[in-house]
């Protein structure tokens, strides 16, 4: 029997954007129907309106259920959204299910679902982290594009830093780094236990892999899970996407070459953290009362193939 797999998205005056990713839904290469858990918070267009007809059009590949939240005060951020639509998964495919988290403005290829599929074998125990690639269809400057290269190139030295010193039996090389909500799988039933998203402005998303984590989950990054993600400047989540791309615009215009904590940095890190496994139950508490890596390095150029 298929595995219960439901889509889970929250999404804030996203008419521009959302019947795009549900198109893209439509093309996955699941031969199911794909669920869509929506939860539209706090709009001021026609999101809702938008996103029933585009899954309408879909005839029957995408089978949407939508809620309308007015989150108030402090509780009206991604956050809460996330977790509505979340919480809206699991009563749709229930504790055996897969849930998948992914965001209003994002374009997963077509074999995205099945991918995530696949590396969730079946078990209860994984988080599977989605790689991300900037959406080549957004009018952002081309050297955005090739800065993001660049963070990638430097990203991957340092997991192969990781790898050689303290690798991670279920998460073998090769792999990426990502685990946002833009693609971030669980089961439902890990998700239970992790206590569902955090109520968080900002780092929702890093804050429920540190809970799923803390009750017995194991991160994994496979390569072939990936999405698209908008290249946009402006988005709906404070500390989200939109701002590293303004960051890096804003990098760009001035000449100004990024700073990132140098390679031996990194080497020490992962040394500390092998020590810390021998005797310390949660290394990512742990690590997250540290003092930040000084960032004490231009960014590496792409090196020539």
């Amino acid at each position: 029997m298929t595995r219960a797999v439901c889509v889970c998205v929250p999404a804030r005056d996203e008419a521009q954007h959302i019947a795009m990713l549900i198109d893209a839904l439509a093309t996955q290469t699941i031969e199911q129907p794909v669920l869509l858990a929506l939860c539209v918070n706090n709009s001021r267009d026609d999101t809702l309106a938008i996103a029933r007809a585009a899954a309408a059009a879909s005839h029957g590949r995408v089978v949407l259920d939508a809620v309308e939240h007015e989150f108030s005060g402090a509780l009206a951020h991604v956050g809460s959204a996330r977790r509505a639509a979340m919480a809206l998964g699991v009563d749709r495919i229930g504790d055996d299910g897969l849930l998948i988290s992914t965001d209003a403005d994002c374009r997963p290829p077509p074999g995205w679902i099945a991918a995530n599929i696949a590396a969730s074998a079946a078990r209860d125990d994984l988080i599977i982290g989605g790689r991300i690639e900037l959406d080549d269809r957004d009018a952002a400057p081309a050297a955005v594009f090739a800065l993001k290269r660049r963070f990638d190139s430097y990203w991957q030295k340092v997991r192969e830093i990781e790898d050689k010193t303290d690798p991670q039996p279920w998460d073998p090389a090769p792999r990426h780094g990502d685990h946002t909500g833009a693609s971030l799988a669980m089961g439902a039933a890990l998700y239970r236990r992790a206590g569902g998203v955090p109520l968080l402005a900002t780092g929702e998303d890093r804050a429920l892999v540190e809970a799923a984590i803390a009750v017995g989950g194991k991160l994994v990054h496979p390569p072939a899970v990936w999405t698209r993600v908008s290249a946009r400047t402006t988005g709906r989540a404070a500390g989200g996407m939109a701002r590293d791309m303004q960051q890096w615009i804003d990098a760009i215009e001035r000449d100004h070459v990024p700073l990132v904590p140098a390679f031996d940095h990194w080497r020490e890190r992962v040394r500390w953290r092998r020590r810390m496994r021998a005797s310390h139950a949660d290394v990512a508490r742990a690590e997250r009362a540290l003092p930040a890596m000084p960032c004490d390095m231009a960014l590496p150029e792409l090196q020539r193939q």
